[in-house]
């Protein structure tokens, strides 16, 4: 999944360690462009992995630890029509039932997600990138408990702060 000219990594400095994310701009040039706004802003510092299903994906990038969203910029268009599909380690963005709503939330998946991908029917979810160093950290966020909290559920019990996040 390589970009065309030089590499974009982003380093995520997690309470489970540190996850490294290669970023695809030819494929996926609106999403990249929005993911890397959000990192040089220091928007994802403080926030928290949110969502942690087992065997489907890790959520983060909206949330603070007492649970509040924190504001964001406006949606982006959706860019998943672009070839890169939903496979283990990929990262992709989260959005709601409006295929162009998809802010700052990302999810990183478990496993091969292609009911993710888009097709006929399904307008599926952006995948914009690839974790290349740290998928043990993925899978041992993927392993904590989770409850619910106030309206989320899969809430992690423990909280994973991303502390800091980087373009390298």
């Amino acid at each position: 999944m390589s970009t065309t000219g030089s590499k974009e990594i982003v380093l995520l400095e997690t309470t489970k360690g540190i996850i490294e994310i290669e970023l695809n701009r030819a494929k996926a040039p609106i999403t990249v462009d929005n993911f890397v706004k959000y990192i040089n802003d220091g928007f994802f510092d403080g926030t928290i992995f949110h969502r942690v299903i087992p065997g489907f994906m890790i959520q983060g990038g909206g949330f603070i630890t007492n649970g509040t969203q924190k504001r964001t910029r406006p949606p982006i268009i959706l860019e998943s029509k672009n070839g890169l599909r939903n496979f283990k380690g990929t990262i992709a963005m989260a959005r709601t039932m409006d295929p162009d709503s998809a802010t700052s939330q990302f999810f990183i998946n478990l496993v091969d997600n292609r009911f993710l991908d888009a097709a006929p029917g399904s307008d599926g979810y952006a995948v914009f990138g690839i974790v290349i160093l740290g998928l043990d950290v993925v899978t041992s966020i993927a392993k904590v408990n989770t409850a619910s909290k106030g309206m989320h559920q899969d809430w992690p019990v423990e909280d994973i702060i991303i502390k800091h996040a980087i373009v390298k």
